[in-house]
């Protein structure tokens, strides 16, 4: 009987197995044991990289499944490429090569989690047809991914399996494009994806010392793995753009053979007890440089110096991206976009922070979604266009609004649960919401998931606010603020070192955080003004601090004390200074409207 809690659906399976395991135990099993729990990491790492899912590690085999055939491939070959270097540092004799098949087929997913079916059968006996240290799949896997990749297909024929009633056509994949069709080039470029896409080429050493090469391709692979983090990016495998080093490169032709928008290039000199690297950021369809920078630093700590250099490059180039796309977007005719372009539009709008602005992003949030109802980021962004209808004052209707908040915040949760931006969006729901543990809890997740998006920062610093922690609060504003130095939202980071500067009473720094955020190009409503009004009111300064509250009620005519109690996101009893302070400067509390919760 079948079982009513089993899941049955189609997928990319991957089976490894290790190739002469046997040997290996005899020869030494408590190192080959050791070494057989590392390439597993590895595998784990790559398979979760390529949103798949490892099943089963029973004995030396893995097995794992993914949504797409292109990502179980792409984790197959990175897998081998990464595998391959550790063996490299390994005696002959003790390196460990897997063998992977993969294929696509039907499975059944069991309640554990455990997963079964004649595709898990097949991919198993690919798995054999493999040479140790490489990779076979089926013809339909084949189907999906040939002409979308710049990997190679060596047909080797059709093959009778064991327990399988037909034959089974095999591929071996390899790095050099042998695809039994025409590969990508000037005249057939792959198509590009329908999100933003980037390949990192090899940095460039320039030393011309071998042994730092290591250092020049260890941070290319490090922003490969970094910038895979970001949901919304398509990021080439290693294994295709590395088949460019060495060689002078057009970007543009590198654009059009790996169907890329964007090429990150650079290069790697060391002297001395010093070492500079340059990166820049090129758009493959033009040629054009969006960005470009020089690090020079202290030869110290290679690793730590490759993961500081790491970190800064995908810091820089992150919102550089981000601009590039709503710009783009901004230049399409609204009735030519698609759901991307629609959902870049829409942060456009959503940036300007005003309340037409506000609704004109939901708008385009909702389009999208209608285009593409699976898009999680468009739900998160949605939910976003609410957090800010109450942050702001724009809504008079402060739990109905959350509650529209809290079901599209899910529902971009629901559709993607890796979505760093839809975990974000739900962690401000629930500060609000004064669920402070699940707001602290979410935002950690979004965190773990991308630790480079500021707007996490920001939520957490936010959440930190509520359980009235400011010295946390302000080293995550700061996180913020250096992840995204130019960030429309900048204000924002600014007004919570305010606030976090009232939680402990300190009213002239608050002062300053305060003059900062009002001095944002993009500005944030009535805030600066509120918290400049009430720190300047309890140092006594109440013409100042009048001259603040005028400002204050021009930007939002209708405020009161009530508006901006509504607004606020901490607990009202860790907020009782800023309120005693505006009303020391004069702003009144009219009579309030029944069904207004201000606890």
């Amino acid at each position: 009987m079948a079982d009513p809690k089993a899941d049955q659906r189609l997928a990319a399976i991957l089976v490894a197995d290790v190739a002469g395991y046997s040997r290996l135990m005899e020869a030494d099993e408590r190192a080959t044991v050791t070494t057989l729990d590392d390439y597993r990491a590895v595998f784990r790492e790559r398979v979760n990289q390529h949103d798949g899912r490892v099943v089963d590690t029973a004995g030396d085999s893995v097995l794992a499944v993914f949504p797409s055939a292109i990502g179980a491939v792409a984790a197959a070959m990175d897998i081998q490429d990464d595998l391959g270097s550790r063996n490299d540092a390994l005696a002959e004799r003790k390196r460990m090569r897997f063998r992977i098949g993969v294929n696509l087929g039907d499975v059944i997913e069991k309640a554990d989690g455990s997963v079964y079916g004649s595709g898990v059968n097949v991919a198993a006996r690919l798995e054999a047809l493999a040479e140790p240290g490489g990779v076979t799949i089926s013809e339909d896997i084949f189907r999906q991914v040939d002409g979308k990749t710049a990997l190679g297909f060596e047909d080797i024929g059709e093959h009778e399996v064991k327990n399988i009633a037909r034959p089974v056509r095999a591929y071996r994949v390899s790095t050099e494009t042998t695809s039994t069709e025409t590969p990508a080039g000037p005249d057939k470029p792959l198509p590009l994806p329908d999100k933003p896409s980037i390949a990192v080429l090899s940095f460039d050493n320039l030393s011309g010392e071998p042994e730092q090469e290591y250092f020049a391709e260890g941070i290319a692979e490090d922003l490969i793995t970094s910038l895979s983090h970001i949901r919304w990016l398509f990021v080439t495998a290693r294994n295709s753009t590395f088949t460019y080093k060495g060689k002078a490169v057009d970007v543009r032709q590198v654009g059009k053979e790996l169907g890329v928008r964007y090429v990150l290039e650079g290069s790697v000199r060391m002297g001395a007890n010093r070492v500079r690297v340059t990166a820049q950021l090129i758009d493959a369809t033009t040629g054009n440089h969006v960005w470009a920078e020089r690090y020079d630093r202290e030869l110290t700590d290679l690793f730590d110096l490759q993961d500081e250099i790491t970190e800064a490059i995908v810091i820089s180039i992150g919102p550089e991206l981000d601009a590039m796309e709503r710009a783009r977007a901004r230049r399409k005719p609204p009735e030519n976009l698609d759901a991307w372009e629609s959902y870049q539009r829409g942060l456009w709008s959503l940036y300007r922070l005003t309340k037409d602005e506000n609704r004109e992003a939901r708008r385009l949030f909702e389009r999208a979604i209608t285009l593409d109802p699976s898009f999680a980021a468009a739900h998160a962004a949605l939910a976003y266009t609410h957090i800010l209808a109450v942050n702001l004052g724009f809504s008079k209707d402060r739990t109905e609004t959350l509650n529209q908040a809290r079901h599209a915040a899910r529902r971009a949760v629901a559709e993607d649960e890796k979505d760093v931006f839809g975990h974000t969006a739900l962690g401000r729901v629930y500060t609000f919401a004064g669920e402070d543990q699940a707001a602290i809890d979410e935002i950690r997740t979004a965190i773990d998931l991308n630790p480079n998006f500021a707007l996490a920062h920001h939520g957490l610093a936010l959440a930190m606010i509520s359980v009235n922690k400011p010295e946390e609060a302000m080293r995550e504003a700061d996180a913020a603020a250096r992840l995204s130095p130019h960030d429309p939202l900048h204000g924002f980071y600014d007004a919570i070192r305010s606030v976090a500067c009232f939680l402990t009473h300190d009213y002239e720094q608050a002062i300053e955080w305060a003059q900062k955020a009002s001095r944002r190009p993009t500005g944030i409503g009535f805030w600066p003004y509120a918290l400049l009004a009430s720190a300047l009111a309890h140092l006594g300064r109440l013409e100042e601090a009048e001259r603040a509250l005028e400002e204050m009620r021009r930007r939002e005519p209708d405020v009161s004390l009530q508006f901006v109690k509504r607004a606020v996101w901490w607990r009202h009893d860790h907020a009782e200074n800023l309120f005693e302070g505006l009303g020391k400067a004069g702003l009144d509390i009219p009579d309030e409207p029944e069904g207004v919760d201000l606890s």
